[in-house]
């Protein structure tokens, strides 16, 4: 390369490095082959244990209704534990939608959960947040705002998929009416509410049906505008404040997401095929209840099976063991035809290598296990206690690299560049050629973190590493946000639905 081209590439490098490069909003697709790691007779072997976990060890159903929902189908109720047979579970996964399509605020925002169709997700959860400057620090509703504003902002963050950071100054009793609203009005995609009661899930219902303009619960009903995730509690239980949670949203039609939290050595047996063999038990019961209770309605299958570190007792993520449990789960999803979603994790204490090498194990394993959804995708840190605003941008990055990689390259005539080739001949270069002058500005994806200068422009620059470089951008894309229209008759009345429910003293209880 010249030194004439290569400071013309530097400076424009640099006029560019600060600017948001990102790609369009899309419904991503994966047209390659889900890369199924084990026979369907190993399928076969998981599955039918899982059977024989229902039906020999059972599983816990800590709620009236829900065992009595279990005792109608022909199911074994002794006190809490409940023995299911195979018929009983095969005959309520026949009645499951296979296709799903959740419906945003803005209907541009949809998402379609049928067969090679893949979401990501925020993260969620986290009781903790950090960035560069205020470091590590609890998490509250100044900085769950800021996560939404960037979840809104960034196209590659299809859904909320929950409270990114757990907002712990405001009231546990009243917490969820402030972060459903924040979520209704500060983005217009699809979004999360916890199933923690049927208090709760009511009061995320309720805003959400405002904030989608219907006038009537029959309205909202008919189409998929909220979901929430069903963790069981591991090992072969199913907690009854969850189940209130679910019912509810089964009775409106909304999505229930079964995960199991199947630690391999602490929640579940060591080794992978045990894990993975409970894991199904439980989550094909959780499908098999909503089944049973409303056939029908829509449920998805969730896999979060990884290990633990045998030294300490710690969460690992992102190792090889969770990668092989996202796609052999991926293929159990299928077997059952209904969709499926997987994580983005990783265990490191701060945005360093490990965070990133373990998140790309992870986003790998359930992109080529084609998992629907992607839950944590972005911001993600210490292995769920933590979301960081510079691991947001990284992983948003990673992510947009990701969609650009499933996107197969043309091959036409034109393509091939047989006649750029042939002007050019041997030991010439291609970048005065009329094929790159015509392609140059698109050809390649552009990045929105990296970097590509040589190292003495960029040491010049200011020495800026990767996560320093996601800081300046985190910034900027907060500074640039807006607010999505909402009817300000919609806004209006979800404030005053708020402020009643606050003023009432929320839900029962400090959970």
């Amino acid at each position: 390369m010249s030194q004439k081209i290569r400071r013309r590439r530097e400076r424009r490098t640099a006029r560019t490095s600060d600017t948001l490069q990102q790609i369009p909003w899309m419904q991503v697709e994966n047209p390659y082959k889900p890369f199924d790691i084990l026979t369907a007779e190993q399928i076969d072997k998981i599955c039918d244990t899982a059977y024989d976990i229902l039906e020999q060890v059972g599983i816990d159903i800590l709620q009236e209704e829900a065992r009595a929902v279990f005792a109608r189908s022909g199911a074994i109720v002794d006190g809490n534990r409940v023995r299911i047979g195979r018929d009983v579970i095969k005959a309520a996964l026949s009645t499951a939608p296979k296709n799903l399509m959740l419906h945003a605020r803005n209907p541009l925002h949809n998402l379609d959960l049928s067969p090679g169709k893949i979401s990501f997700g925020s993260v969620a959860s986290a009781p903790n947040v950090s960035d560069i400057e205020g470091g590590r620090r609890v998490g509250n509703q100044k900085d769950y705002r800021a996560f939404l504003k960037l979840c809104q902002s960034l196209n590659v963050i299809h859904f909320i998929a929950g409270y990114p950071v757990e907002p712990v100054d405001l009231p546990p009793r009243t917490r969820h009416l402030n972060c459903i609203a924040d979520m209704a009005i500060l983005t217009d995609k699809v979004y999360h509410a916890y199933s923690l009661g049927k208090e709760r899930i009511t009061d995320a219902l309720t805003i959400t049906r405002i904030a989608h303009g219907c006038e009537t619960w029959e309205e909202f009903d008919s189409k998929i505008r909220l979901f929430t995730i069903i963790n069981t509690s591991s090992p072969l239980r199913l907690d009854g404040i969850m189940i209130d949670g679910a019912f509810e949203m089964a009775r409106h039609n909304q999505l229930c997401i079964i995960t199991p939290f199947t630690l391999a050595g602490a929640m579940a047996p060591v080794t992978i095929a045990g894990a993975l063999a409970q894991q199904h038990a439980e989550a094909i019961a959780g499908i098999a209840l909503l089944q049973l209770f409303n056939p029908g309605c829509p449920v998805a299958y969730g896999g979060f099976t990884s290990n633990v570190d045998m030294k300490s007792g710690s969460p690992a993520f992102g190792t090889p063991e969770n990668a092989q449990a996202s796609l052999i789960g991926a293929q159990l999803a299928r077997r059952i035809d209904i969709p499926y979603r997987s994580s983005n994790a990783n265990a490191s204490n701060c945005v360093d290598a490990q965070a990133i090498y373990e998140s790309q194990m992870s986003i790998w394993s359930a992109i080529t296990g084609q998992a629907n959804m992607i839950m944590h995708g972005a911001g993600w840190l210490e292995g769920g206690l933590c979301a960081s605003f510079e691991k947001l941008i990284i992983d948003a990055e990673m992510l947009q690299m990701m969609v650009k990689f499933l996107t197969p390259p043309k091959i036409t005539d034109a393509d091939l560049g047989l006649s750029a080739i042939a002007d050019v001949g041997p030991g010439g270069h291609y970048f005065g050629t009329q094929h790159t002058l015509d392609r140059y500005a698109t050809a390649f994806h552009a990045p929105m973190v990296s970097d590509w200068r040589n190292f003495e422009s960029w040491e010049e620059a200011g020495s800026k590493t990767a996560t320093e470089r996601a800081n300046t951008l985190y910034k900027k894309i907060l500074e640039e946000y807006q607010q999505p229209e909402l009817d300000p008759a919609r806004k209006e009345e979800i404030d005053a639905f708020v402020a009643q429910r606050i003023s009432e003293g929320g839900v029962e209880g400090d959970l």
